[in-house]
This record gives structure tokens, sequence and C-alpha cells, in this order.
């Protein structure tokens, strides 16, 4: 017969093992499921469902690999469809690309600029983010489709008008995660079907203080870098540039995106580059030094790439510029004192080499109606499709 004590360490011992053993077997469950299927660059296009109906033959299915579906409330702590009617329709509309492209993913995004302001509430205790995961997971298994899209623009920080925020916000960002990759699992494992879990994110450094980046990726396949809208202050400069300009005092751009969330751990495996289909326009005190780095007095119309290549580029007054050290267009109108940031073939085709020498995941951009022609997107598939 064993001694008590003796007895009582092996039983604790095959315990501790027992517990590790589970531990690491749901861990190495959760890692496979947002490890990247493939090692083809994503090319992810946002489709705006919030214009109403997609009009989906102007979609080119078999130039994307993943279709994010924007937007998806939320509401009452739940996920929530603001016009049921169209949304559905849409979503059965989507579903049809895979026609011409089987391999095609459709995935719900919740939230963005506008429909982010709930997020705290819903997802606040472990109560509300089973429930809010449950409601993003039904939500895209009725309507068959791929994954889910997390856009919450600005946990723990105050945001724009209304937004509800508080210093909880940071782990329940990545708790959030957590929750949803469970739900998503537990239907995966109903289905053999593995579902997706991305997050569109501000590569701001206010975002990444008041995260758990570095945590939240493990229940990730994909990280949508936001890698635009840099501009907007009292200066003129560039709103989607790749690298620091030395026209100006440039606070943030792509490469430093990257460099900033890989170094919290996150796989450059698991990030995407953010493209802008659109341009950012802007009203100058002065017109001088061809506008680059002068003082604003306002916003102007920008517009998509599309408007912007067919009649602004070298026309109606407007002359296109080019930052080699920032590796980014402009466009300016000296008479009537306007400046005008976007993204052009050239702009696209430097990122997307970006990419592959970084060994990114791949692209996406905002969004796919500011093109309809299609010249940026021709662009990406030229170069990530070598």
């Amino acid at each position: 017969m064993q001694k008590p004590t003796t007895f009582l360490k092996k039983q604790g011992y095959a315990c501790f093992l027992f517990c590790f053993l589970i531990t690491f077997a749901m861990a190495a469950q959760v890692l496979a499921q947002t490890v990247p299927a493939t090692n083809k660059p994503v090319i992810i296009g946002y489709v705006g469902g919030f214009r109403g109906l997609v009009n989906t033959e102007n979609i080119s299915a078999n130039k994307l690999t993943h279709i994010n579906y924007a937007f998806v409330d939320v509401k009452g702590n739940r996920a929530f469809l603001t016009n049921l009617a169209t949304d559905t329709t849409n979503f059965r509309k989507l579903n049809l690309l895979k026609k011409q492209n089987p391999e095609l993913k459709i995935l719900i995004s919740l939230g963005g600029w506008s429909w982010s302001e709930n997020f705290s509430d819903a997802v606040l205790s472990d109560t509300s983010r089973q429930a809010f995961a449950a409601s993003c997971v039904r939500i895209m298994q009725e309507n068959k489709l791929d994954g889910v899209d997390i856009d919450w623009e600005y946990p723990a920080i105050k945001g724009e008008e209304g937004n509800v925020f508080r210093p909880e916000d940071t782990q329940n960002f990545t708790l959030m995660f957590a929750a949803i990759r469970q739900e998503l699992d537990k239907l995966g494992t109903q289905t053999g079907q593995k579902y997706l879990l991305t997050t569109a994110i501000p590569t701001f450094t206010d975002f990444i203080n008041h995260t758990e980046m570095g945590k939240a990726q493990q229940y990730l396949n994909y990280i949508n870098m936001m890698t635009y809208d840099y501009s907007g202050g009292p200066v003129a400069g560039h709103h989607t540039n790749l690298y620091a300009s030395k026209k100006y005092d440039t606070k943030d751009y792509a490469a430093k995106a990257v460099k900033d969330y890989a170094a919290l751990g996150i796989p450059t495996s698991k990030l995407v580059m953010g493209l802008a289909f659109y341009g950012k326009g802007f009203n100058l005190a002065e017109a001088k030094k061809k506008g680059i780095g002068q003082k604003t007095t306002g916003t102007a119309p920008g517009g998509g790439y599309t408007m912007l290549k067919d009649s602004l580029i070298n026309k109606n007054g407007y002359k296109a510029y080019r930052d080699k050290k920032a590796k980014a267009p402009y466009l300016y109108n000296a008479a009537d004192k306007k400046f005008i940031t976007y993204e052009d073939e050239q702009s696209v085709r430097e990122k997307c080499q970006f990419v592959l020498d970084n060994k990114l995941a791949g692209v996406m951009f905002w969004e796919y109606n500011s093109d309809p022609k299609e010249y940026l997107l021709d662009e990406v598939n030229k170069n990530l499709k070598k």
C-alpha cells in the first residue's frame, strides 16, 4: 500500500497533467482555427450595404478572396440588422457570387465609425459577451455566410459624440473575440466548416495603447489595418501613405503600422494592408508649394478613385504630383486652393510589393463602390497574383 502522501502527490500530478493537456488541446484547436489557410495573398473588399441594395452584377468575384459586408449594427447588446429585408436580400445575392468564385468567403462586418458606440455595453459582462457572440454567429449562420468581422473603432477611447466607452473596454475587447471564436468553433464542430473571425483596426497609437492586440490576435484569422485617413488636421498631408513624408511632420504611415503591430507579437501572416479607394480633399489657406504641408481651412470634396482618374487627375485645374519619399500621390489646384490626397495605381503597386516583401496576409480596401471601373482592384490582382 502506498503512503497517503505519496498517493496524493501522484494523484495531484495526474490531475495537473490532465488539466495541462486539456488546456494545450484547446489552445491548439484555437490556433488551428486562426492560422491562415493559404499562402496566397488575400484580397478583401468591403461592400457597403448601408447604401441599400447591392448591385452584385458590378462585383468581380474572381478578383476577390473575401467580401466584408458593411455594416451590421450593435443594438440592445446584440448584433442587429438595421434593414432586415435589404440586408438578407444582399446576403442572398452576394452568396450567388460563389458560382463565379467557389472559394469566395463572405463575412458580416459589425460596427464601423458610426455604429461602434454600443460595443462597450454589449461586451461588458460574461453573460452579455456570450449573448452578443451568439447573435453575431446566428446572423452569419442564418444567411449561410463564412465569418464575422468586427470594426470596433475606439474601445476605451472617446471617439465620436455619443460613444459609450469605459476603461474595462481594453480587456473586454479581447474577451469579445474569445467569446465569438468559441461560438464559431462550436458551430464548426457541427457543420465541419471553419469559420473566419477578423477585425478592422485603426493604426494610431491611442488605439494600440487602449487594446490588447497581442493577446486578441490568437482568436483572429486576419487583422485588417486601416492604413488610411491619416490626414485631417490643420496641415495638408497624405491620408494613405506607405512611408513618412519629408515635406511635413508625419506622425502615421502604413509601414509604421506594420512595425507597431508586429512588435506586439502579431504574426505578419495575419496582418492585412488597407488600401483607400477614395480621396480626401482640403481647402488651403494659401496657394503655394504645391499644397503639400500647407495650412488648411477645412475639408473639401475628395471622391472615389474612378471619378478622380476620369475627371480630376491632370484635368479641370488639378495637377498630379508624387511624394517620392512617402510613395504617395496628391492633386493640387492652385487657382481654387484645393488639395486632394488619394491612392493610385502606382501607390497600390508599391504597397502590394511591400506586402509580398514583408510576408503580410494581403490587402483589403474601402470600399468597392468608390472605384466601379476597378482601376485599383485590377492593379491589386496584377501584382498579388503573380
